[in-house]
């Protein structure tokens, strides 16, 4: 499978840009409804939201069925997230509020999803920046594993931020937030699956019962 990695990344890059070219389509021919500019910036919004949860869906699928080379794809679908949310970013500051820095203050102040929103930005630009191998090791795997950690509540605020946009049908906010409990409880499950066998790895059991500690190696 890893001779077709490199065709597979062509392929995936090329398929993580159709969203955007049917939404950029829709917006330049006039069909994304009564008001397009609020369709665009949903829906960069949403393919953002889309690409992080996929993402976080990348380790869970990859213990379970054993395809490591998965996590060599897991970069380009993270840095897609960061590219729709700053996408969706721009269009909020441009399209809908024309670079008006006094009143995205207000917004961001009086809006809780769109303080929310900001928060999770702020948050996943650092993730962005050091999605690289000099970081890696400029960081050092420990600490890099550490910063990027935050896109856990990055996707619970993500999450929030959608779920208080839609105020009628909360069906989609709904089934977001259960993928994400999903994908969240399964890395909880799986570390305490690993503590447990790191615990009982500790101990050797004699044949008369009596247990004995072993140091276990580092």
């Amino acid at each position: 499978m890893h001779r077709f990695i490199p065709a597979l990344k062509v392929l995936l890059f090329l398929l993580c840009l159709a969203p955007l070219a049917r939404l950029g389509w829709g917006f330049q021919q006039d069909t994304l409804g009564a008001n397009p500019i609020e369709a665009l910036t949903r829906g960069l919004g949403t393919w953002g939201l889309n690409f992080l949860l996929i993402t976080l869906a990348v380790t869970p699928l990859r213990k379970l069925s054993g395809w490591h080379w998965l996590t060599r794809l897991r970069r380009m679908l993270g840095l897609y997230a960061f590219f729709y949310v700053l996408l969706h970013l721009t269009s909020y500051l441009w399209l809908d509020q024309f670079f008006v820095w006094q009143d995205i203050a207000k917004d961001i102040l009086k809006r809780p999803f769109i303080t929310v929103g900001m928060a999770a930005f702020v948050l996943l630009v650092p993730l962005a920046a050091t999605s690289n191998n000099y970081a890696i090791r400029r960081l050092g795997g420990k600490k890099w594993t550490q910063l990027h950690r935050t896109v856990y509540p990055i996707g619970i605020m993500a999450v929030l931020h959608y779920t208080w946009l839609v105020k009628l049908d909360v069906t989609k906010p709904l089934l977001y937030g259960l993928t994400l409990a999903a994908l969240l409880g399964f890395r909880v499950l799986w570390r305490y699956r690993e503590k447990q066998k790191q615990l009982g790895g500790a101990y050797l059991r004699k044949p008369k019962g009596r247990i004995i500690p072993i140091v276990a190696k580092r």
